[in-house]
Formats: structure tokens, C-alpha cells, sequence
């Protein structure tokens, strides 16, 4: 099952190779300024750049934290029968198991993760849209999983082709919502690679979120 949960952020889409050519992976500078590119929902993973790992699926996601950290947390041991005092339990796990994946090989394997979000208001500076973002919470047999992005711009950007531009508008306009998808590539972060916590709307419930610093950013409408 996996969740969506949207924030203030602000994006804006951007289309158009011939204007905003592909970024190779990495960038050396990361732009958020980038196509918006509409494709079938099988086809996301299409955008993912070669040798780079999707982690959208849960079965995906638990095999590579199974290659960084071995087994999930004892999740009830650590919150205890009330969740008094499992601060300083949930400090010591992640300490140790940052020291314990140091060096291991999955720690520089390229991954892409999805956020979703939705076009809002039409900007005509950059001929875009401004969108509300937010994470997708994967329940996983490790715990809820929730991607964190390092490293974003302040401002991202998606621009749709002059084709269908004007039709996009319109749908805004009239209150429709238009769903996207933002692919981010990149490369978990060498210390705090992983963060262990509990769900704060779900007291007990576990969460996993690794802490990737963002190397490539990919927009797609869905049809």
C-alpha cells in the first residue's frame, strides 16, 4: 500500500528536449528546471537512467535495506509496551547501524525514488506550472518507507510542450487536479544514510527513511 501525503513545496514542470536538453546522471549542476514528459504509468521506468535502481516497489526496497542494514528492527522491543523512553533505544540503533554499513557496496548504488505531485497555479515566466509535492509512504515488511530528499533546488520547475500547454491551463483553471510524478535520482548519503523512526500519526509504527542526496530530477504527466 503505499501513501501520498503533499506539502507547501512549489514546483514548477518543464518540457521540451530541444529547449531543455536530458540531463546526463549526475549533473554536475542539478537544475529543477526539466521537461515534463507524459507517458503510460508502465512506462516510468523508462526516465530511470541506466544501472540506476527504482525503489518503488516494496519487494525492491526490502532486498536493497536487507544489503545495507540485514534485518529490519525489532520495531516492539524498541517502542516498549507504552513508548516511554524508546528515544534513546531508537538513538542507539541508528548509530549503530550507521557505523555497521560503512563501506558496504550498496551505499554508491545509484537509486531513484517517487514523490508525487500536482500542477496548481500557472506561472508565465516560465511558461509552467507551480506544484504541491509531497512523499509516497510505502508499507514494507521493514516498516513504512518514506524517501528524503538532500539536495533539491530551491525551485523546481516543470514546463509543458506548446501542444498541450494551453489545454493544461484550462483543466487548472477549472479546479481539475493533474497528478505528476517526480522522479529523483541519487545516491544515499554517506553518514545518516538511513534514518530509523516511528510514524508520528501512528504511534509503535515503524518508518524507514533513507536520505538520498538528489543527482538528477525527472517530471512525468501519466496518462
Amino acid at each position: 500500500m503505499k501513501r501520498r501525503m503533499f506539502t507547501g513545496v512549489t514546483v514548477v514542470v518543464l518540457l521540451w528536449p530541444m529547449i531543455f536538453p536530458p540531463p546526463g546522471f549526475a549533473d554536475q549542476d542539478l537544475t529543477g528546471v526539466r521537461p515534463l514528459q507524459q507517458l503510460p504509468r508502465s512506462q516510468i521506468q523508462s526516465v530511470v537512467p541506466s544501472g540506476v535502481m527504482l525503489l518503488h516497489d516494496p519487494s525492491d526496497i526490502e532486498a536493497f535495506l536487507a544489503s545495507l542494514d540485514g534485518q529490519p528492527p525489532a520495531w516492539n522491543v524498541i517502542y516498549g509496551p507504552d513508548g516511554a523512553g524508546h528515544g534513546d533505544l531508537l538513538f542507539a540503533l541508528n548509530r549503530e547501524r550507521d557505523r555497521a554499513r560503512e563501506g558496504r557496496a550498496a551505499l554508491q548504488q545509484p537509486v531513484a525514488f517517487l514523490w508525487t505531485g500536482e500542477l496548481s497555479t500557472y506561472d508565465p515566466r516560465p511558461a509552467g506550472f507551480r506544484v504541491a509535492m509531497g512523499p509516497e509512504v510505502i508499507q514494507t515488511r521493514w516498516g513504512l518507507v518514506r524517501f528524503k530528499p538532500a539536495g533539491l533546488p530551491g525551485e523546481l520547475i516543470a514546463v509543458p510542450p506548446p501542444s498541450s500547454r494551453q489545454a493544461l491551463r484550462d483543466q487548472v483553471e477549472r479546479g481539475e487536479r493533474i497528478e505528476v510524478h517526480i522522479v529523483m535520482t541519487g545516491r544515499l548519503l554517506s553518514d545518516e544514510s538511513i534514518i530509523y523512526d516511528f510514524a508520528h500519526e501512528e504511534p509503535g509504527r515503524g518508518m524507514v527513511m533513507p536520505v538520498v542526496r538528489i543527482e538528477r530530477l525527472d517530471y512525468v504527466l501519466v496518462d
